[in-house]
């Protein structure tokens, strides 16, 4: 079952070349939070965005944008 949420979390993940353990361990997760978070079985709670943004060198709100979708953006603004 989905949530309907739709967070970019593996993209963000393998552009930067860690695997699921290491993003786990940036976060203190287990690695089956990861995996179902980029399934979209489950979705981080609201509290662990920031931390999940941090890992993954983005802004909280890029979590929810493709990756590259900010960067046209400010190419064409």
């Amino acid at each position: 079952m989905t949530t309907g949420l739709l967070i970019y979390i593996r993209e963000r993940r393998t552009a930067l070349g860690l695997t699921q353990e290491d993003l786990a361990g940036r976060l203190g997760v287990d690695r089956s939070a990861v995996a179902y978070w980029e399934t979209g079985a489950r979705t981080p709670t609201t509290d662990r965005l920031p931390q999940l943004a941090e890992a993954l060198g983005c802004g909280i709100a890029e979590l929810f944008s493709p990756p590259g979708e900010n960067a046209d953006r400010e190419e064409a603004g």
